[in-house]
């Protein structure tokens, strides 16, 4: 499963006009997976349809291409996540697969549409499951309602497979047969017994601190330093080593604890979310008592044609967005100048996507909500940082 990243933002934001966006809520598994290339198919025409409007005729054949290959390539149905989207520019191709189920959308336009991928983006959006054992490693990307396994690319999936060799023949030497309830690092609640070399439960804690360093530097390294919330899902003494060793900055404090390994991911998501829902919940609300403070002091922003400028600035420290709540028109950065239309039209792109994105770039914090969960009860509202 691809993943989406602040840095991903970055590149799509600079796609070369025609910028193509397709979204399409996709199924897992069963009789309906093979719906999803149908709906897709449908999706394309009306791409062509709006490119050749746009762009005229024939402009739709190299740009498209990419996406009409996918529809006959039938194992790429079957292993789908909750939600595609895919970007096409003259010098972009991007595809995610990601645990959001989108509307069914087609935009073609001067910039792609990132709107529908703020529930991921945005302050409470996405968190990750870090499942972890000796025996089995899992990474799973959630949100509130989703959760989807992401392939661990070059992360161990398990202490021997980190350690190969030496793991192998040291565990030729141990075995556990002390009676339950006597405490050990290794799972089951049996002290084990080793036999030559000197070899114990220091040795073994000090093997496995260097598995779980190679598992922290892959998970960084995969998740490009996330900025996101990640639970770690372990027994107690492997939780407690991983925190202790870890560089990840947003680690929730509280594991999900016991073995992992059984736990079907939709446990370990139920659980997680009892972990980062309070944090989350805090978080929304340290944010809205700070704009009521700030009301009336030139701190707060409403106006769309004042936020879009706003967050262009890098100023907007906290933005609320209804992603049902559309405002068309035209920014011109150079100019300083916005347009705002009652209607879409021709070269118009949503200006609160365009609010979404550049206080995503600048390093603030979008919540996605519902019109009354913002702040005054329209779609868009903003936090100054000066």
């Amino acid at each position: 499963m691809a993943l989406l990243s602040r840095d991903d933002l970055r590149q799509l934001a600079q796609g070369e006009s025609p910028c193509v966006s397709l979204y399409l809520p996709t199924h897992r598994a069963g009789a309906q997976t093979q719906q999803d290339p149908i709906r897709f198919k449908n999706l394309l025409r009306e791409a062509e349809e709006r490119l050749s409007a746009e762009a005229g005729d024939g402009a739709d054949g190299e740009l498209l291409g990419p996406a009409r290959r996918l529809l006959d390539d039938h194992p790429f149905w079957q292993h789908q996540s909750d939600g595609l989207a895919m970007f096409l520019s003259p010098g972009v191709r991007r595809l995610y697969r990601l645990p959001l189920a989108f509307e069914e959308l087609v935009v073609v336009g001067e910039r792609f549409h990132l709107a529908p991928l703020l529930p991921l983006l945005g302050g409470d959006g996405l968190f990750y499951v870090l499942a972890l054992s000796q025996n089995r490693v899992r990474l799973l990307a959630a949100t509130r309602h989703r959760v989807r396994e992401i392939d661990l690319r070059d992360i161990p999936e398990s202490l021997a497979d980190a350690l190969g060799y030496d793991w192998e023949q040291r565990s030729l030497q141990f075995h556990s047969a002390a009676p339950r309830g006597v405490a050990g690092p290794t799972s089951g609640g049996r002290a084990p017994i080793y036999h030559g070399h000197g070899t114990g439960v220091d040795d073994e804690k000090e093997e496995v601190a260097k598995f779980l360093h190679l598992v922290d530097n892959g998970v960084r390294k995969l998740l490009h330093e996330p900025a996101e919330p990640v639970v770690v899902a372990a027994v107690d003494w492997v939780a407690s080593l991983y925190r202790d060793l870890t560089k990840l900055k947003n680690l929730v404090p509280e594991p999900v604890e016991g073995n992992p390994d059984a736990e079907p991911a939709e446990e370990l998501h139920r659980r997680a979310v009892e972990k980062v829902e309070p944090l989350f919940e805090a978080d929304r609300a340290r944010a809205a008592e700070r704009f009521g403070a700030a009301a009336g002091t030139g701190r707060t922003g409403e106006r769309v044609e004042e936020v879009v400028l706003a967050a262009a600035d890098g100023r907007v420290d906290v933005l609320w967005v209804d992603p049902a709540f559309h405002r068309w028109g035209r920014f011109d950065r150079a100019a300083r100048k916005i347009e705002v239309h009652s209607e879409r039209g021709d070269g118009d792109e949503d200006l609160l996507d365009r609010a979404a994105l550049e206080t995503l770039l600048h390093g603030g914090t979008v919540y996605a909500v519902a019109a009354e969960e913002v702040p005054g009860g329209e779609g868009l509202a903003a936090l100054y940082r000066f």
